[in-house]
C-alpha cells in the first residue's frame, strides 16, 4: 500500500507544478497581449491629444487581453471655421496613424478624416479670393 499512496503524493505534485506551470502561461500571455495592445493605444492618445479619449482594453473571458481602443473626436466642417476642420481632421489623421502596426480601423478613421480635411480644404480655396487684400 505504501507504493500506492507514494504514487499518489507524486501524481498531485506533478499536477501541481502542471496547473502552476499553465497559469504562469496565461499570466505571460496577459502581460504581453497587454502591452502590445496599450502601446498601440497610447500611440492613438498621444497623437490625438484633446480629441482622443481613454484607452480601452478588451478582454476575453479568460481574461486575456485581445483588443483596444480609443474613441476620437471626429471633425465636422463648419462654414464658418474649415480651418479649424482641416486642422482637428489632420490630428485624427496622425492619431490614426501613430502606431506602427495601424489596425484596418485605424485605417478607415484616417480615410474619413481625410475626407473631411479636403472638403474643408476646399471650402477655404474657395473662400480665399473673396478676401480683400489690403497690402496691394
Amino acid at each position: 500500500m505504501s507504493g500506492i499512496v507514494g504514487f499518489g503524493a507524486l501524481y498531485s505534485s506533478f499536477l501541481s507544478r502542471q496547473n502552476k506551470q499553465k497559469e504562469q502561461q496565461k499570466q505571460d500571455l496577459i502581460n504581453k497581449n497587454y502591452n502590445e495592445i496599450y502601446a498601440h493605444e497610447a500611440a492613438h492618445k498621444a497623437a490625438g491629444g484633446a480629441l482622443a479619449g481613454p484607452i480601452v482594453i478588451e478582454r476575453n473571458e479568460e481574461g486575456i487581453p485581445v483588443g483596444g481602443h480609443v474613441s476620437i473626436k471626429m471633425p465636422s466642417v463648419n462654414p464658418a471655421n474649415p480651418q479649424k476642420a482641416l486642422d482637428d481632421a489632420n490630428t485624427v489623421i496622425r492619431s490614426a496613424m501613430a502606431p506602427s502596426d495601424p489596425s484596418a480601423q485605424d485605417y478607415r478613421v484616417a480615410s474619413q478624416a481625410n475626407a473631411i480635411k479636403f472638403q474643408a480644404q476646399g471650402m477655404l480655396n474657395k473662400n480665399q479670393g473673396k478676401k480683400l487684400n489690403y497690402i496691394a
